[in-house]
């Protein structure tokens, strides 16, 4: 009986790794496809004029759908986006850190991306980003 190369063993295990993985995918893409046609077929379906009326917060609409909104919400909110994933990455620098043979670089590195950070937060003081009035 002859032996296969090494290479086709090696392949054959990999596309086996990827079909399982393509198997699983299947399965999962038809679970929830049967279960929203499952969804859709079970549920009553009576349409009422109440029914079609948009709603939010348990008060009717009243009015033109479109409302002024201040730009400032959005910029706290991006603010608050950046300063949170920025504070993300301060966790794996923290387990690097304490590894042998990295603190002095790894302790600069974090010195400069603070150093952005705060540059960051400066600008956004000096424009009067910041103030909520």
């Amino acid at each position: 009986m002859t032996e296969l190369p090494e290479s086709t063993v090696l392949a054959a295990d990999y596309f086996h790794a990827y079909s399982v993985v393509g198997l699983l995918a299947v399965i999962g893409v038809l679970f929830v496809a049967v279960a929203f046609g499952a969804g859709r077929l079970l549920r009553p379906v009576v349409p009422t004029p109440e029914k079609l009326l948009t709603y939010e917060c348990g008060v009717d609409p009243v009015g033109e759908g479109w409302a002024h909104t201040q730009v400032r919400y959005y910029v706290y909110a991006f603010l608050y986006v950046i300063f949170a994933v920025d504070s993300i990455f301060l966790f794996p620098w923290a387990t690097v850190f304490a590894a042998p043979g990295y603190g002095a670089t790894t302790l600069v590195e974090m010195f400069i991306f603070l150093g952005f950070l705060a540059v960051g937060l400066l600008y956004a003081w000096k424009k009067g980003v910041l103030e909520w009035t």
